[in-house]
């Protein structure tokens, strides 16, 4: 459960550059996270929620009290869409599944996969690290390592 971030929360998050990122709490465990980087606290939710979406994934709980919740609006359609993620068998076989929270599911090749958000339950931290790299236009390494894995 999360008790301070209900569904269609907004919350600020200090960047270890000293700028701050935006994210919103999803139905089913997901959070969104926008493309919107500032250098000084934003609270303008209409602004905010106007920006394309990074990367929507599950974060680990509970979240660190450095992540400010600066409002809660209803979920719009287009966050409300079904997350699609892959997931791979570790060994020789390399088998990967393409699947969504809708519950679908399918078996597909790797090279499907390339270009999915892995499943995976993200640490804060590294959620800061996936936004700043983002806005720097950097390679994350945690998404990096996890895209190795197709290869």
């Amino acid at each position: 459960m999360r008790p301070r971030h209900k569904p269609g929360s907004f919350w600020r998050i200090p960047l270890s550059d000293g700028s701050f990122g935006y994210g919103r709490a999803l139905e089913l465990h997901f959070d969104a996270f926008y493309n919107y980087r500032t250098t000084s606290p934003d609270s303008d939710l209409d602004r905010i929620a106007s920006k394309p979406v990074l990367f929507r994934i599950m974060v680990k709980h509970p979240y660190p009290k450095s992540w400010e919740i600066i409002g809660r609006r209803e979920i719009e359609e287009r966050l409300a869409q079904p997350i699609v993620q892959f997931r791979m068998e570790v060994g020789p076989l390399r088998r990967c599944w393409i699947f969504d929270t809708l519950g679908n599911s399918r078996e597909a090749s790797p090279q499907e996969c390339i270009g999915l958000e892995p499943a995976a339950v993200w640490e804060s931290h590294g959620v800061e690290e996936r936004l700043l790299d983002a806005f720097m236009g950097r390679p994350n390494d945690g998404l990096i390592h996890m895209w190795k894995e197709l290869e």
